[in-house]
């Protein structure tokens, strides 16, 4: 007997005996359109009139699965390609867009997290396992920018981007080290959670937030790069994590308040921002209805959302045009065009 035809004759047996375990939702979902697709998609929902970004024609899509834990997207628009990380199994994957091939683009990752480019293309990776921050040359080489802070090795770096001025912006909460699911073990963090600013020229770098309660976990800019805007996460209730936004005055913050606080049905982790200045933020871990990707406007009003059948983690804006919206959840990696374009460059 082939053992293809074994293991099906096997599944078979346990399935008849009634022991087989029922898959999870997100098991069931085929790649390609969501089950029950249908124009106009209502998963991508406008709570105000100001969420004019929903595409009548466009759907969400699963584009890849058979992850643990899926973060860190950033779009390679030079090559056509996504990367992302599925921290758990220390690797970062690649999907090309031209004909939807997934395949590990670096194994082991040092259980990587987020990641940006900067002006020059060049990959920027946060290491949990490492505890640093790098860049990867255009040769392949890899280059440590950042591994300790007043010689005390950082905690474990969660997500980043890079300035016009070429400095690079990261969060630093230290959830990697707490456990040994997202790195290789436990390990005592020697510094506060917060928020640094490195010159990769110079190589200083200087502390620019430090939270009152919780852990920064995702960044980014306005189009202008005139405000920072940095997630929260474990706050004290009843939000369970908020967006702060700071104005940005040369390599310092000032000014900082709450952007959005509404996060009872979930967390927030990660999120982008759009050339209209709307900030689009991940949310899950909470009630299931609420699993996708918020919308909120620049005046912090929540004007969309998007639904999605896993928590989500993190976004980017990608595609040829930056108008295409990738969604990293859970085990999946998810995907919707919308009616705007990512404000990151490249």
């Amino acid at each position: 007997m082939q053992r293809r035809t074994f293991l099906a004759s096997a599944a078979g047996a346990v399935a008849a005996a009634g022991i087989a375990p029922k898959p999870a939702g997100a098991d069931e979902l085929p790649l390609g359109p969501l089950p029950g697709t249908r124009y106009p998609d209502p998963r991508v929902e406008a709570v105000d009139p100001r969420f004019k970004y929903k595409i009548g024609n466009g759907f969400i899509e699963r584009i890849a699965t058979g992850c643990r834990w899926a973060e860190g997207p950033v779009y390679v628009r030079d090559g056509g390609y996504l990367l992302w990380s599925d921290i758990p199994n220390n690797r970062i994957m690649r999907w090309s867009e031209d004909d939807g091939h997934v395949s590990v683009f670096r194994y082991p990752s040092n259980y990587s997290n987020g990641h940006t480019r900067d002006r020059e293309g060049r990959l920027i990776s946060c290491e949990h396992d490492t505890r640093r921050v790098t860049r990867t040359e255009h040769d392949g080489s890899i280059t440590v920018l950042m591994d300790k802070f007043n010689g005390k090795p950082l905690n474990a770096p969660n997500d980043v981007v890079v300035a016009a001025d070429g400095a690079i912006w990261f969060t630093d909460p230290g959830f990697g080290k707490l456990s040994n699911y997202e790195s290789s073990g436990k390990a005592a963090l020697e510094l506060p959670p917060q928020v640094y600013r490195l010159d990769p020229r110079s190589g200083v770098a200087t502390v620019v937030y430090v939270p009152d309660a919780g852990r920064p976990n995702g960044i980014a800019f306005s189009p202008d790069e005139k405000k920072l805007y940095v997630i929260d996460s474990g706050t004290p209730g009843p939000s369970r994590s908020d967006i702060r936004v700071f104005d940005v005055n040369g390599d310092k913050l000032a000014n900082g308040k709450v952007f959005a606080a509404d996060f009872t049905a979930g967390t927030t982790d990660g999120m982008r921002v759009d050339m209209d200045g709307n900030v689009w933020c991940s949310l899950g871990n909470g009630d299931p209805k609420e699993d996708g990707v918020r919308c909120y406007a620049p005046t912090g009003d929540l004007i969309g959302k998007i639904h999605l059948p896993e928590t989500c983690a993190n976004l980017c804006f990608g595609g040829k045009k930056k108008n295409r919206l990738f969604m990293t959840a859970s085990t999946s990696v998810y995907s919707v065009y919308v009616d705007t374009v990512g404000a990151m460059v490249p």
